[in-house]
């Protein structure tokens, strides 16, 4: 097991996540700062080398001239770079006790695997359908066999791999979905030889169906990945962030409680600059510290939202079943899946998708199929009527939970949803 993994079991004994924040800066200097300032952060933190956009396509030319030019980067260049730069930057910091993950975003993630591991680091993120279908026009066959090849790669090195499955698009893809893909790129990764795995989540509208969702990966997983135990990866959300420093902090905090109430080992936070710009090392670091006292003063309390069991877990399990009885290579199922609109992420416009799907967020956050194409699923869980999606109503959608912590104090005429939202109650100790 690597650094990471052991930072997990730790987070799962106290009760409390690991914070993490999305941290890259093209400068080594400054990347180094930002992983000194996270592990000295007052909360139990991993470090983050996040890479930059070229890099993550692949355009090394344009990363060098960008570099040249002494233009601003929204990342580390890993490769360009190399692994001599790259071990100097977590020399001393990166060391046992507090684990480097590097995140990408690349559906051809080769180079940066082999870089990061030559430099001396183990962790890293991704997946051959979470990093395919939304960040590009990769053939979904190429991404499958070059992640396959990485995967082995990071298992001939004792490496550790996140799967991004449960952040697709980052929102309006109900949580059967997100967890049917995480589970299966874990399955992925475990038939590629990787043992040190976690698996994600990323928050979305309702908190109640949130727990659900997190609950019915925990369980899946554990049925599928008998011999691995991943740990969970929840994501503060990642659709349209509160504008507001009050909004965008309260949405940081709600994540924290999610993540105590679910038992995610591990949180990936967001800042209060995060809908304008490229968040500081301040502003990572006094978020990883919010998320923390959020934690530690939830931890052991009641959770405040009633069990229940609205088919997510089911639907899941149909779609993940499905897949695998495709064909007995998961490469290939992946592939004949979305051939098949047997996976099918809505709104998705890469060209291996069918977009047949479609979802809604209801009046009280839930997250809904209208929809569903092929997918096997039908009537698993409740639908949402077809009316539900015109160009009006979709960008409400997107703007849905930065548009609800965006509002002032609630009143008695706010909607019951908001108005009885944990961060919205008068008694919440971390106002």
């Amino acid at each position: 097991m690597t650094a990471l993994d052991d930072l997990a079991r730790l987070a799962r004994h106290r009760g409390e996540p690991v914070v993490q924040p999305r941290m890259g800066f093209a400068r080594p200097a400054r990347m180094r700062a930002g992983l000194a300032r996270t592990r000295a952060a007052r909360a139990l933190t991993a470090g983050t080398i996040t890479v930059d956009s070229y890099t993550r396509v692949g355009d090394l030319a344009g990363v060098r001239e960008a570099l040249a030019a002494g233009a601003e980067l929204n990342g580390f260049p890993l490769v360009a770079h190399g692994p001599g730069v790259t071990r100097a930057v977590v020399a001393g910091i990166g060391e046992a006790g507090f684990p480097v993950q590097v995140r990408h975003g690349s559906a051809m993630p080769l180079p940066i695997v082999a870089t990061l591991l030559a430099a001396g680091l183990d962790a890293t993120e991704g997946g051959p359908v979470s990093y395919c279908l939304p960040y590009g026009r990769t053939p979904l066959r190429e991404s499958v066999a070059q992640w396959a090849r990485c995967c082995e790669l990071l298992a001939a090195h004792g490496g550790h791999l996140e799967s991004f499955g449960g952040c697709l698009l980052g929102q309006l893809c109900p949580p059967g979905l997100l967890v049917a893909v995480s589970v299966l790129e874990g399955i992925f990764f475990r038939r590629h030889g990787l043992r040190a795995i976690s698996l994600s989540y990323a928050q979305q509208a309702d908190t109640a169906q949130d727990i659900e969702a997190i609950a019915a990966l925990r369980a899946l997983a554990a049925e599928m990945l008998p011999d691995v135990d991943p740990h969970i990866v929840l994501y503060t959300h990642m659709g349209a962030y509160p504008r507001s420093r009050d909004g965008a902090r309260e949405l940081l905090r709600e994540s924290a409680r999610l993540a105590v109430w679910a038992g995610a080992e591990r949180l990936i936070v967001k800042t209060t600059a995060e809908a304008a710009r490229i968040p500081t090392v301040e502003e990572n670091v006094a978020a990883l510290e919010t998320a923390a006292v959020t934690a530690r003063r939830h931890r052991g309390r009641p959770v405040p939202v009633p069990p229940q069991d609205t088919g997510v877990l089911a639907e899941a399990r149909a779609l993940v079943e499905a897949v695998l009885d495709l064909d007995g290579d998961l490469g290939r199922a992946f592939v004949r899946a979305f051939e098949r609109g047997v996976l099918d992420v809505p709104y998705c416009l890469h060209p291996d998708n069918r977009n047949r799907a479609r979802a809604a967020v209801d009046a009280g956050g839930r997250l809904r199929w209208v929809s569903v194409g092929a997918m096997p699923i039908r009537g698993i869980t409740p639908t949402a009527p077809a009316s539900a999606v015109d160009a009006r109503s979709f960008l409400r959608m997107l703007s849905f939970v930065r548009d609800a912590y965006d509002r002032p104090p609630p009143t008695p005429d706010t909607p019951a949803h908001i108005r009885t939202h944990p961060s919205a109650r008068d008694n919440d100790p971390d106002k």
